[in-house]
């Protein structure tokens, strides 16, 4: 086995582990995500897309129990309007106003149903709309969440998705000015909710029950998150868009769409903790329950025309006696999936692995390193393409003492060359042998025959890493580089196809091989010309054009990989060039530049 062999094997599953990214996820995600972008541009931009048909609050939603201990459905609404405006405007509300969020309470049932996030934009246009996280149920593409309680005919009318609540405390929603909202029922029971809110995405909804009706009363508290609508996702199975929870003996759950549509009704164990709701790529909208009391959770699809996602929880009975007043408490979050923020919350409030909010994968603990030392190194110098860079040196200088004797290696291979051709030439006819004379000689000089694979088989899963931090976290969403590069976790915007912009005309998702690509593919081809070239004829065409098909495959990628992948690709250059020389050995790499311009022998006849 000689060191081409293991390369070219080496640079095979290279090229199928990519292919296999570009066919399954990176093709999907580009033609998703426009579509993402056109859609909640023109949700957040026009907001007048009318609803063609709505379940609204009229589905007929299954139930965990039946009886008067369910979680209800609600009952109808006959008049729909037809944009989120008008469904904001239909209902009385309080205003919710942060540093970091805007938008309303519905006192119809008194959910949390209108919800901006100030610091995020559907586009990387300054001007672009503000996203939309959370709508009135009656307006496009519904999605709210609302807690309530359930209970016997004893109890009377029980506060629910239509009960009209009543301002007694506050008047806007701030970190500093909570609100409280009171309805008292037929039977003597009053019901007192506080809203209040941190400087960033948590609500803490506290529900106080006063008795006075004059006999002890039982209730079941529920919350629920509900979405109206499919909404538009990646489409790439190693990020989760979906229901997510985390709650009893099952821990993580993670529910796709289509998962619940198919099987309409999921129901974990009861838990005593944890939390569940609806995430998507970089927003999520979760419960925390903190009533004291088990709850059972579960996740819901329900509609024939208008598909309705829920996750709920319902708790065992709360007993409130006469004269007596119990306080059940929950958590909301609401907001941007901010690494920093959730393993925050993780910590100061005690919410059990809510840091797996964000889906870093199976290689977590690669990948989460690797965001706190980009993250760290963007802190330091202000760019998060400085840090990728900064990434890479920090990255090679780790594996430096492999990568030295990786190279050490392939220089002592290109010295023992000549040694290497007169073995195949003596035991041309017999390889058995041929074979052991080489292991011979590799043990002679030792030499390791394999370690030409390492530098690239450890970037693998660096690659992998840095591939899945730029595609989940949101902190790389909109990041700017220079120049043109103003989204690093976006693929390079220009192409070649149209001289970089100059012509005018869009080309295919697969012809836009962006500067950055270029670059790459260029590095690509001199560090794999500071090797001789293989003298069988298809070696050399697998080597000559390995840069081209890495720099199509590539050019899809999010750029800060590509900007990763090309300034390795130097560094590695730089590297081999300085370790080839320090052991004698010859750098082919102008040698082989200038092969490319020499004439070519023509065959003899």
């Amino acid at each position: 086995m000689d060191n081409n062999r293991n390369f070219l094997i080496t640079i095979a599953l290279s090229v199928v582990i990519l292919t296999l990214w570009q066919v399954f996820y990176m093709n999907p995600r580009i033609e998703s995500e426009r579509e993402i972008a056109q859609i909640e541009t023109q949700q957040a931009a026009e907001a007048t897309q009318a609803l063609a048909q709505s379940n609204g609050e009229n589905s007929d939603i299954p139930t965990p129990t039946s009886g008067a201990g369910a979680v209800p459905g609600t009952a109808g609404q006959a008049a729909v309007p037809a944009d989120r405006e008008t469904a904001i405007a239909g209902s009385e509300r309080v205003e919710i106003n942060t540093p970091r969020i805007s938008g309303s309470i519905n006192l119809t049932g008194a959910r949390l149903d209108d919800l901006l996030l100030k610091d995020y934009r559907v586009t990387v246009d300054k001007d672009s709309p503000n996203i939309q996280l959370l709508n009135p149920s009656t307006g496009p593409d519904g999605y709210y969440v609302e807690t309530g309680y359930v209970g016997s005919e004893a109890a009377g009318a029980l506060p629910g998705p239509s009960t009209q609540w009543t301002i007694t405390e506050g008047e806007v929603l701030t970190p500093d000015t909570p609100v409280t909202v009171s309805f008292t029922n037929d039977k003597g029971l009053t019901f007192n909710r506080t809203f209040s809110v941190d400087g960033n995405y948590m609500f803490t909804v506290s529900d106080a029950v006063e008795n006075a009706s004059g006999a002890p009363v039982a209730l079941r508290n529920y919350g629920r998150t509900t979405r109206i609508g499919t909404p538009a996702t990646s489409g790439i199975y190693i990020l989760h868009e979906g229901l997510i929870g985390v709650t009893g003996e099952e821990g993580l759950q993670e529910i796709d769409y289509s998962d619940v549509e198919e099987e309409k009704r999921i129901t974990p164990g009861k838990s005593s903790d944890g939390w569940l709701g609806i995430t998507d790529k970089y927003w999520a909208v979760t419960m925390i329950p903190r009533t004291g009391q088990d709850f059972q959770p579960r996740y819901t699809y329900s509609g024939d025309t208008t598909p309705r996602y829920q996750a709920d929880y319902l708790t065992d009975e709360i007993v409130v006696a006469d004269g007596a007043s119990v306080t059940s408490e929950l958590m909301v979050f609401a907001g941007a999936k901010e690494v920093n923020v959730v393993d925050a919350y993780e910590t100061a409030d005690g919410v059990r692995q809510f840091e797996l909010l964000i889906d870093w994968g199976w290689f977590y603990f690669l990948t989460k390193p690797m965001f706190f030392l980009i993250d760290w190194l963007y802190k330091l110098l202000g760019n998060f393409g400085l840090a990728i860079l900064a990434t890479t040196v920090v990255v090679k200088l780790i594996f430096f003492p492999l990568a030295n004797k990786s190279y050490k290696s392939m220089a002592n291979m290109k010295k023992v060359q000549p040694a290497m051709l007169e073995i195949r030439e003596k035991y041309a006819d017999d390889k058995m042998k041929q074979q052991q004379a080489m292991m011979e000689l590799y043990k002679k000089e030792k030499i390791n025959p394999l370690a030409g694979c390492w530098p690239i088989l450890i970037q693998i899963p660096v690659f992998f890493s840095l591939y899945k931090v730029l595609y989940v976290t949101i902190e790389m969403r909109h990041a700017p580089f220079f120049g043109w590069i103003q989204d690093l976790s976006a693929p390079d915007p220009t192409s070649i196809f149209n001289l970089f912009g100059l012509l005018p005309y869009d080309v295919p998702a697969f012809l836009m091989i962006g500067v950055w690509p270029l670059i790459m593919g260029v590095t690509m081809f001199l560090q794999m010309r500071m090797n001789p070239t293989p003298p069988d004829p298809t070696q050399a065409m697998i080597f000559n054009w390995m840069p081209v098909i890495f720099t199509f495959m590539l050019a899809t990628f999010p750029a800060g990989l590509v900007i990763y992948w090309a300034w390795n690709n130097f560094l590695s250059i730089v590297q081999q060039g300085v370790i080839m020389k320090r052991q004698g050995a010859k750098i082919e790499l102008w040698d082989n530049l200038a092969g490319l311009f020499k004439k070519k022998p023509k065959p003899a006849e």
